[in-house]
C-alpha cells in the first residue's frame, strides 16, 4: 500500500509539473538556505580556528600590568581556582607609570613556577623586543626585528628550522652574540647560495653597529591575518637572539610578559589558566600597584567559536522560517487538490477505502512533494556553500547531520502540513463526493 501511493504521488507530481515546483520552491529556498548558511559557517570557522591555532593554542600569556586597569579591560574576565604558591612575595614600585624591575617577572619566579607545576608545564618561553634594524653587506641589505628570547620560545611557536640550530642554554648563559635568521634574509644577503651557517653578518641599529654569528636558519612564512604594504624585498623579518644578550646594560632585567607553553588538551589548558591566574595573583598580592593578567589562546579560541556558532544558528533560524511558508504552500496546493480530486474521493471511497487510505494517500503526496523539494534544497545549498566557501579560500566542510535533518525535516514539514488537507478528503461523504461537479 505504500508504494502504491507513492507511486500515486508521483503521478501527480508528473501530471502538475508546474504547479509541483511552485510548491516545492518555499521548501527549496529554506533549504538551500539553511544548508548553504551552515556550510559557509562551518568554512569560516574551520578557517579562524585553523589560523588562530597556529599561533599555539597550548600558550598562555602571563603579563604584569597596574591593578588599576583591571576594571577597564576587556578581553577575557580575571579567573579563579588553583592553590597559592610558596613565596614570592613582591613590593610595589613607587612609579604607577612605569613598573621597576622588582616588579615584573624574575627568573628565579620562573624557576617556582616550574617547581610549582611540574605536570603541566612544557617550558617557559621569554623574549624581549629590540626593535628594528638593518642587516648590509654592501649593496645588499634585508630589514630585521630583532628579538631576544630563549630555548622555550622554539616550544611556543611553529617555527621550521630549515638549517643549523635554535638558540641553547649555552648561548644564554655566555651572552653570546649569535643569531637565528629567515630563509628569506639568507636570500637577501648569500644571493650565490653560500652556506649561511657560521657566517657573521653586520646589524645595523640607529647609533649602533652590532656583528651576530649565524647558528640557523627558519622557514619564513606568512599568515593570512596578516596584512603588508611594503614590497617584497623590504619586508622585515625577525632575527632571533639569546634574551640575555639583548639585555646587556638594560635597566631592566626582569619580564613584563612569558609565555607558558602548558600540556594537555584544550579543557586542562584552560583549567591550567584559571590555575595560573589564582597562582600569580598570591605572588602579587602584597604589590598595590602591579598585578598580573593571564591569557589563554584556547579560552580565547572557545570564546570566539561559541560567538560564531550561535551567529550561525541563529542566521540558520532566520532562513529556516522560509521553511514555515514552503510548508503553508503545501497545504495550500494540497487543499486544491483535494477540491480538484473530490469525485475521485468519492470513488474511491464507494468502492471500499477507508478513511485511513485517503488520509494516507494525501499525507504521502505531501510528505512527497516537501521531500523532493529538499533533496532540491540540499543540492543547491551544498553547490552554494562550496563555491563560497572556495571563493573566500575557507575549507569546505559539509555536514552529514545537518543535510540529513533537513531531508528528515522536509518531510516532516510535508506530513504536518498536509495532515489538514488529508483529514478533509479523508471525511468526505462519499454520495456527495460522487455528486461533486
Amino acid at each position: 500500500m505504500i508504494w502504491e501511493n507513492v507511486l500515486l504521488a508521483i503521478a501527480s507530481l508528473r501530471a502538475n509539473k508546474m504547479r509541483a515546483l511552485l510548491t516545492m520552491l518555499g521548501i527549496i529556498i529554506g533549504i538551500t538556505s539553511v544548508i548553504a548558511i551552515v556550510t559557509i559557517g562551518n568554512a569560516m570557522t574551520a578557517s579562524v580556528n585553523s589560523n588562530l591555532s597556529s599561533f599555539g593554542t597550548n600558550n598562555i600569556t602571563v603579563f604584569i600590568r597596574e591593578k588599576t586597569q583591571r576594571s577597564f579591560g576587556g578581553g577575557i574576565p580575571f579567573l579563579g581556582g588553583g592553590g597559592p604558591p610558596q613565596g614570592g612575595q613582591i613590593r610595589g614600585s613607587g612609579n604607577s607609570s612605569r613598573p621597576e624591575d622588582s616588579d615584573l617577572i624574575s627568573l628565579s619566579m620562573i624557576n617556582k613556577l616550574k617547581e610549582e607545576f611540574p605536570n603541566n608545564i612544557t617550558g617557559v618561553a621569554l623574549t624581549n623586543s629590540v626593535g628594528s634594524a638593518t642587516v648590509k653587506d654592501g649593496e645588499k641589505y634585508a630589514n630585521v626585528s630583532i628579538s631576544g628570547t630563549n630555548p622555550d620560545y622554539l616550544l611556543s611557536s611553529n617555527m621550521n628550522i630549515l638549517q643549523g640550530r635554535y638558540l641553547n642554554q649555552n648561548d644564554m648563559n655566555n651572552y653570546r652574540n649569535v643569531a637565528v635568521v629567515s630563509d628569506r634574509l639568507v636570500k637577501s644577503i648569500f644571493p650565490n647560495g653560500a652556506d649561511p651557517i657560521s657566517q657573521q653578518i653586520k646589524v645595523y641599529k640607529t647609533n649602533t653597529i652590532e656583528i651576530y654569528t649565524i647558528v640557523g636558519v627558519y622557514k619564513y612564512e606568512t599568515s593570512s591575518m596578516q596584512v603588508s604594504t611594503v614590497s617584497e624585498e623590504d619586508v622585515s623579518t625577525n632575527l632571533y637572539i639569546p634574551v640575555t644578550t639583548s639585555k646587556l646594560g638594560a635597566s631592566q632585567q626582569n619580564y613584563s610578559s612569558i609565555t607558558v607553553v602548558a600540556k594537555g588538551d584544550s579543557s586542562s589548558i584552560i583549567n591550567f589558566t584559571t590555575q595560573l591566574q589564582t597562582y600569580f595573583d598570591e605572588v602579587y598580592k602584597n604589590n598595590k600597584l602591579w598585578g598580573p593578567r593571564v591569557n589563554s589562546l584556547e579560552t580565547q579560541l572557545s570564546s570566539i567559536m561559541d560567538v560564531l556558532n550561535s551567529i550561525k544558528l541563529a542566521i540558520a533560524f532566520i532562513a529556516g522560517i522560509s521553511l514555515l511558508v514552503g510548508g503553508i504552500g503545501v497545504m495550500n496546493i494540497m487543499l486544491v487538490s483535494v477540491t480538484e480530486r473530490t469525485r475521485e474521493i468519492g470513488t474511491r471511497k464507494a468502492l471500499g477505502a477507508k478513511n485511513f487510505h485517503i488520509r494516507f494517500q494525501f499525507i504521502t503526496e505531501a510528505a512527497i512533494i516537501s521531500g523532493v523539494g529538499g533533496i532540491i534544497g540540499i543540492i543547491l545549498g551544498t553547490t552554494v556553500g562550496a563555491v563560497v566557501s572556495v571563493v573566500l579560500k575557507a575549507p569546505v566542510t559539509v555536514s552529514v547531520l545537518v543535510t540529513l535533518g533537513s531531508v528528515i525535516f522536509s518531510m516532516a514539514i510535508g506530513v504536518f502540513f498536509g495532515y489538514y488537507p488529508a483529514n478533509k478528503a479523508a471525511k468526505l461523504d462519499p454520495i456527495e463526493a460522487l455528486r461533486y461537479e
